[in-house]
């Protein structure tokens, strides 16, 4: 073969790949809540980063932004329907769809984030309809009401699971006594496999999906389970009764609220709850086969803020009672509690470039912490100021820009070096 057409194709191959991997969702590339992102300022004016600009009327909600080269996609509630929203770099509305009906019970507003790939954008209501809608100009692709096609049992919040994607597959969590998991073609919406039931109530954790010994499982956490599925063809590989776990269960969301997205790493990965619950560390087995606890922890049962894993160890926020909450760190190995300190109440994590960003709930500070377990070392914060409602969605960072979104309004601060 001609060698520059040789070239030609590893470039184009290449490409391909690299574009195919390129999705923008919930906590980061890769659910984590740590961000690829580099040159970012160790340092804040007295007024915290230069606010670029507020984006309004993008309807309530507590979904975060998802960011991508040229546009930026979130959901919000108006009266009783959902909207997805597609707004410019510069924070101008493109515009905006209605994407299915709100929950309208307790905590309506909107708390799916949307997952953008290839244009197209994946989103799901708190009622459980899953739209597929093309990124560039709103036009519906498909759209089915899948809580009804699945027998979806929710629980008292309804549905804030944002959804994932594997290959060609858009996963859902549905449970109920039909199946557990699902997975739908992402180009049709049609029912690719449904894992077999556990009969078990959905909880509001998204998922995430591991490869491991030559396998790509999905893990996530539903009322009383913590479950991996096979992503070909939806086997259920293990289901662990989280809800048995050693714990005082005094609260009565204790066992079944599981808000937060399980981390991963090295072959072991880490599950949170909050409501004085408690997190643990599971080890896969060789074959992925099953799972083994490894330890587990009463003090960092994180309520909804998540948690992020920065050079083997673990920092979040903990659960005292639903308006108060402390920030630790854990070590990942053994569990040991490195810090547990009192900054403001509880909040959400994310982390980029050595630093943590952590936004606290009630007062919608923001602080600038060093991802260090020696202590917790707020190195700069400042108070969001646009927005109503409580403080509750995560922040997102993309291409040196921190986009917090508090109620109908979305901020984007410029946090480059």
């Amino acid at each position: 073969m001609n060698y520059s057409i040789s070239i030609y194709w590893i470039l184009l191959v290449t490409s391909s790949y690299l574009h195919a991997q390129n999705i923008s969702q919930w906590r980061g590339p890769d659910r984590s809540g740590v961000y690829d992102e580099t040159h970012l300022s160790r340092e804040w004016r007295l007024e915290g980063p230069d606010l670029l600009w507020t984006a309004d009327g993008i309807g309530e909600g507590y979904s975060s932004a998802s960011v991508t080269e040229n546009a930026i996609y979130t959901t919000g509630r108006k009266d009783t329907t959902e909207y997805l929203t597609a707004l410019d770099p510069g924070g101008h509305i493109r515009w905006q769809i209605p994407m299915g009906s709100a929950w309208t019970r307790t905590y309506p507003d909107s708390r799916s984030t949307p997952t953008v790939e290839e244009g197209r954008v994946y989103v799901m209501s708190g009622r459980a309809e899953i739209s597929c809608i093309d990124a560039s100009n709103g036009r519906m692709r498909w759209s089915i009401n899948a809580a009804e096609t699945f027998e979806a049992k929710h629980h008292v919040f309804g549905v804030s699971e944002s959804l994932l994607l594997v290959d060609d597959k858009v996963i859902y969590t549905p449970c109920g006594d039909k199946t557990t998991i699902v997975a739908l073609d992402k180009h049709t919406g049609d029912t690719v496999w449904m894992s077999e039931s556990l009969h078990d109530s959905a909880a509001y954790a998204s998922p995430i999906i591991i490869q491991y010994a030559g396998k790509k499982i999905i893990v996530t956490v539903t009322c009383r389970y913590i479950l991996g599925v096979d992503a070909v063809d939806g086997t259920m590989l293990w289901a662990y009764r989280y809800f048995d776990l050693d714990t005082p269960l005094w609260h009565p969301w204790a066992p079944v609220e599981n808000m937060v997205t399980p981390i991963y790493h090295d072959g072991h990965f880490y599950v949170t709850s909050g409501c004085n619950h408690v997190g643990a560390l599971f080890k896969l087995s060789d074959d992925g086969s099953t799972i083994q606890l490894v330890w587990k922890d009463s003090t960092l049962d994180c309520h909804f803020g998540g948690v992020v894993l920065v050079d083997g160890h673990i920092y979040g926020s903990n659960w005292i009672n639903n308006r108060q909450g402390n920030w630790v760190c854990l070590d990942w190995n053994t569990g040991n509690v490195m810090y547990e300190k009192e900054w403001e109440t509880k909040g959400s994590i994310i982390a980029a470039d050595g630093m943590l960003y952590c936004y606290e709930e009630k007062r919608g500070h923001v602080a600038l912490v060093e991802a260090t377990p020696e202590d917790f070392k707020i190195v700069d914060m400042f108070r969001v100021k646009g927005g109503s409602g409580p403080h509750w969605a995560h922040p997102t960072i993309h291409n040196g820009v921190l986009y917090i979104r508090h109620g109908d309004a979305l901020l984007a601060y410029d946090i480059k070096k």
